[in-house]
């Protein structure tokens, strides 16, 4: 990367380097949002659930309900500087740090110029990000994502975060991935527990099972790998999910950007060309990768970007396991995995796509989960979907098959943005987290921005005018979806929708781009992206946004982790990080006391002073009571 480029995000290198289309007679960007706030009201009023946005369009009765918070803190400010902040009654201690040693052999791991490429793989990654905990043979087990790396600071100063040998992008590779390993509580507070069996680190060589319908094909074979059924790595691990067996599911994102090709005038044949334009595969990539490793090379292996954008499953109480590529839950930008089951037993699987005007995702087993019985093949034998949200509040999922795609069925499950589109989906403002609530039934989606939404088609050409969960164009704050299944069923077809929230700035804005009633000066926020919902239903929501804090965002401070309440439509700041960090991934403890939230490039010199170095934090209460 260059330097500039390495301070842009995924999306914008994306768009610098593969520029989407322009529509040519857009010119209603402003005009269009603002004519929409009279049908905004009526999505934001819409649902008993949130009956729900905020004393403004519930009247007197949800007013006194708000008045009897479920919040068992005193909100917090928005924050400025270069620490974490949460509310009176709690504390927050870093439990693991990029580079800090899962094993005795890697004490020696020198933060300062990025340590030994032989120390690389024992350490903890960088940038972490979705994460879950799991309780096994009474030992408590956390696994962490590690989503990519921060060349400036992993690597020697002298070479300004250049990657200039094959060993610099092998310790690129070692810190990026999966981190599994046992965490413990003691008298100072929780630690890893260093050179537990059970601490693993997962990379970019790490070897892979490729399964499903779509394992085999020709499009997933290599001369390395002739039989398209084994690879190495998993890439741009973002959000995560957790399976009803206990498994960990890590979900490759924005796999794109570590290919690129030592031979522009290499071509492609017309299915691959095509792949390669829809999920923006070029000849320059993030890393420079395939200046060192061919497998990076499109122009040597042009198969091998369709090996990554899957589904990985990790058992993380078995070491010696080979991580599987499930390719039954599609191929695309995955940021998490939601797991629920139907009312008959079935697995289901919510899954965001994201990128600007690409699809929300639904896969339903064929087979049924059965506590202890064989679990292979609930997540490839089945049906994956594409939602389509219509604007009266009702909506469908569409089955993906060759006969409402005029795919092939394994060609699908590679393609599956192509098939969203020929299926007719609803484009979305960027898909990130789905939740699902263990107390209603009901799931949400963090919708986090997209500036290009009325003013430009997706990179499929599909259109992106402002829709019904979609509603403004030039969205720059975000909004958060919320549907309800027919009939109580995750495996039903239809649901209801509506809008929780839809974050904007009521101090600068008067119009669409105030947000919900549930938005005020106290609680501003732009860009949710990670979210869950703990045992009693509530919906902590974690941003990945502006934060200059000025002009649109005035107010809006570092980003932060809220909470809010579905039933009165509430929705407080708990929890602030240091500036520059995306504050993404939460898990808690087995015993409900303890709460594990990353901290992503933090952009001061937190936690430590020096290096700026990503990482977990613990965050309980001084009292030890329940904290979600």
């Amino acid at each position: 990367m260059q330097d500039a480029d390495r301070r842009l995000s995924a999306d914008d290198w994306d768009e610098l380097h593969f520029p989407r289309p322009e529509e040519n007679d857009f010119d209603r960007v402003v005009e269009s949002a603002i004519s929409r706030r009279g049908f905004l009201g009526g999505v934001l009023a819409f649902g008993s659930g949130a009956a729900a946005m905020g004393a403004g369009l519930l009247g007197a009765a949800s007013a006194r309900a708000m008045e009897t918070s479920r919040f068992a803190f005193t909100p917090i400010a928005a924050q400025t500087d270069g620490t974490v902040h949460v509310p009176e009654g709690y504390g927050w201690k870093v439990l693991m740090r990029w580079g800090d040693p899962l094993f005795s052999e890697a004490d020696g791991y020198d933060i300062t110029d990025g340590g030994p490429v032989e120390n690389s793989d024992k350490v903890f990654g960088e940038n972490t990000d979705g994460m879950e905990t799991f309780s096994f043979q009474g030992r408590q087990l956390i696994a962490v994502n590690h989503e990519y790396p921060n060349e400036d600071i992993n690597l020697p100063a002298s070479q300004d975060g250049k990657p200039v040998s094959a060993d610099d992008v092998l310790k690129l590779q070692n810190i990026q991935g999966v981190t599994v390993m046992e965490i413990a509580e003691g008298p100072d507070g929780w630690n890893v527990v260093k050179d537990s069996p059970f601490n693993r680190r997962i990379h970019h060589n790490t070897p892979m099972k490729i399964v499903g319908p779509a394992a085999g094909h020709d499009l997933l074979r290599t001369e390395a790998d002739p039989t398209g059924t084994s690879s190495l790595g998993t890439f741009n691990n973002c959000g995560s999910g957790k399976t009803p067996w206990g498994t960990y599911l890590t979900c490759e994102e924005n796999f794109n950007g570590y290919f690129g090709s030592t031979d522009e005038a290499a071509s492609h044949d017309e299915k691959v060309a095509a792949g390669f334009a829809r999920y923006g595969i070029k000849a320059k990539s993030w890393n420079g990768y395939e200046g060192f490793d061919p497998r990076f090379d499109t122009s040597k292996n042009p198969n091998e970007p369709h090996r990554a954008g899957w589904i990985v499953e990790i058992d993380p109480t078995d070491p010696q396991s080979t991580p599987v590529k499930h390719t039954g839950l599609g191929r695309f930008k995955h940021e998490n995995a939601e797991v629920v089951l139907a009312r008959d037993g079935r697995v289901v699987v919510y899954m965001g796509d994201d990128e600007r005007g690409e699809y929300l995702y639904k896969f339903v087993s064929n087979g049924t989960y059965q506590p202890g019985a064989e679990t292979e093949g609930l997540l490839n034998d089945g049906t994956l979907y594409v939602a389509r949200f219509n604007d009266d509040l009702t909506g469908q999922w569409l089955p993906l098959t060759p006969e409402t795609t005029g795919m092939e069925a394994a060609e699908i499950l590679i393609f599956t943005r192509m098939a969203a589109s020929k299926a007719g989906g609803t484009t979305m403002d960027r898909p990130e987290w789905v939740a699902a609530s263990p107390v209603a039934a009901e799931a949400y989606c963090c919708l986090t921005n997209n500036k290009n939404r009325g003013v430009k088609p997706n990179a499929g050409g599909d259109d992106t005018s402002a829709n019904g969960p979609n509603p403004r164009d030039t969205n720059r704050y975000g909004q958060i979806v919320r549907w309800r299944p027919a009939d109580e069923d995750h495996a039903a077809d239809d649901f209801d929708w509506d809008l929780y929230v839809m974050a904007g700035n009521p101090t600068v804005h008067a119009d669409a781009y105030a947000g919900s009633d549930n938005m005020n000066e106290g609680n501003l926020f732009n860009s949710p992206d990670g979210m869950a919902i703990d045992s009693t239903g509530l919906v902590w929501i974690q941003t990945d946004g502006d934060d200059e804090n000025q002009g649109d965002f005035a107010g809006n401070g570092n980003n932060q982790m809220l909470v809010g309440d579905p039933v009165t439509g509430e929705i407080v700041r708990f929890m602030t990080g240091p500036n520059g960090c995306e504050v993404t991934g939460l898990a808690w403890s087995s015993d409900l006391r303890t709460m594990f939230v990353g901290i992503q490039h933090p952009g001061s010199n937190w936690p430590d002073g020096g290096t700026p170095r990503s990482a977990i934090i613990a965050i309980k209460r001084d009292d030890n009571a329940l904290i979600g």
